[in-house]
């Protein structure tokens, strides 16, 4: 069974306004990890009115809104 990690992150100042998959990743965790044995998840909620909540999967870009709320798992396989 794998080893499952997860976190929230809060996006409070950027000068950005787009931020990918990739990005996020790697404010939760410190870097993205992309090989066969690390999958990720990142979903969202509290973001712009045209699309307040949804998921992200590689590649994938998301408008930046204050006080939007990522929440973003990391599983090792073993």
């Amino acid at each position: 069974m794998g080893k499952n990690t997860a976190t929230r992150v809060t996006v409070v100042e950027m000068t950005a306004k787009k931020i990918s998959f990739e990005e996020i990743i790697e404010l939760a965790f410190g870097n993205y990890i992309q090989n066969e044995n690390t999958t990720y998840t990142v979903s969202y909620s509290k973001g712009e009115n045209k699309k307040p909540k949804g998921q992200l999967v590689a590649g994938d870009k998301v408008m930046i809104k204050d006080g939007i709320i990522f929440n973003v798992s990391r599983t090792n396989k073993s």
